[in-house]
């Protein structure tokens, strides 16, 4: 359930070992069929789905970065790539979080262990973006994904989402909390968690955004946000461990806020070891999406680019909705008949809806809590 992930020292440290390992720029990097997958901004550029496939196997490798098996079902999809196109997979750093994929691929460009592709919290692809590390492609299903949820250069777009829940340990938590403002109670004393740093990570990102909306913020106002925690700091609930399935298994973590999918994922995960139970809370009803994106200095750019065919296909999507996320084509998979209905079915259930906040407001957000949340939250 991690990647919130770990700390941004730890994910340097992955990265400085990335380094040693690698083998200087990539073999393949300088060939004229990764010169125009690199420039690809889709299939059909590089002469249709049957070529990209080619290209994509003749590079033979995809490096992919801070993908845990369990979280939205990507340890099938990963499966199921290889499975299908023989590719091989490197899963660089699971553990890590959104600044730590973006740490890779500045720090490890043109070598062949840098990132292809990455999965990125809201705030982090806008700044990925900005400081033009993507690459620009449209896959084939690019009009079934929400004008509002991609970037209209294909930078950047979303791929699985969830709502912010609160997870905890029913044979520990003997008062269950259903909403935000229930974590303050002296009863949770050296049992909140968030999932990571929200400076680092987009899961903790979004549940402090959560408990904004819960304290009477907005979109527009996070601070709210950052100061419950800030309170719950200063009367002991809230404990700076970032939460995994370990870390609930053990015991360390008996509350914790994070993405619906991934509360779930630990509850079938540890079922018979740990009770986990999971609530949306109302007061801080938040939903959001996770990001895909291509390197624009990929070293497989071929394999990249057909990694993201891949996820966005009936298949793929419906990989997301077996990890219990929403994936961004759902709507268009239910007017095509193309979901899995039972899976879809296994959703939790969500009552409201939610803010969902523009790029600007990611953007001021994120420098809010840059400037904030160390010196109230530590």
């Amino acid at each position: 359930m991690n990647r919130s992930r770990t700390a941004l020292a730890a994910g340097l440290l992955a990265v400085v070992a990335l380094a040693a390992t690698a083998c200087g720029s990539s073999s393949g990097a300088n060939s004229a069929s990764n010169t125009k997958a690199a420039t690809a901004k889709s299939a059909a550029d590089l002469g249709g789905m049957d070529a990209l496939v080619a290209a994509a196997k003749a590079e033979g490798t995809l490096n992919v970065i801070t993908l845990p098996r369990t979280w939205a079902g990507y340890g099938d999809l990963m499966d199921g790539f290889t499975k299908k196109y023989g590719i091989k997979i490197n899963d660089a750093n699971p553990d890590g979080s959104s600044q730590d994929e973006i740490n890779a691929v500045k720090q490890l460009k043109g070598q062949d262990r840098a990132p292809d592709v990455l999965d990125l919290g809201s705030s982090f692809a806008l700044s990925a973006a900005a400081s033009n590390l993507l690459a620009p492609y449209q896959v084939a299903t690019w009009k079934d994904i929400p004008d509002a949820q991609k970037d209209a250069q294909g930078r950047w777009f979303n791929d699985y989402g969830g709502y912010i829940s609160i997870g905890y340990d029913a044979a520990r938590v003997k008062t269950p909390p259903t909403s935000i403002a229930d974590l303050a109670k002296a009863d949770y004393k050296g049992m909140v968690a968030l999932n990571g740093d929200p400076q680092k990570a987009g899961a903790a990102f979004a549940g402090v955004y959560a408990a904004a909306l819960a304290k009477g913020g907005s979109v527009d106002n996070i601070q709210p946000g950052i100061d419950f925690f800030g309170e719950l700091k200063k009367s002991g609930n809230f404990i700076p461990v970032g939460a995994t399935q370990a870390t609930i298994q053990s015991g360390q973590t008996p509350i914790t806020i994070d993405w619906d999918y991934l509360q779930v994922s630990a509850a079938n995960t540890l079922k018979g070891k740990v009770d986990w139970k999971v609530v949306v809370p109302k007061d801080g009803l938040y939903a959001n999406y996770y990001n895909q994106a291509i390197s624009a200095t990929a070293p497989h750019p071929a394999a990249a680019r057909l990694w993201e065919e891949y996820l966005y296909s009936a298949e793929g999507q419906n990989g997301f909705l077996k990890g219990w996320a929403r994936p961004v084509e759902l709507a268009a998979m239910q007017a095509a008949g193309t979901v899995d209905k039972t899976e879809l079915a296994a959703l939790p259930q969500v009552d409201g809806k939610s803010p969902f906040p523009t790029e600007a407001q990611l953007d001021a957000a994120k420098k809010v809590i840059a400037d904030s949340w160390a010196k109230t939250v530590g």
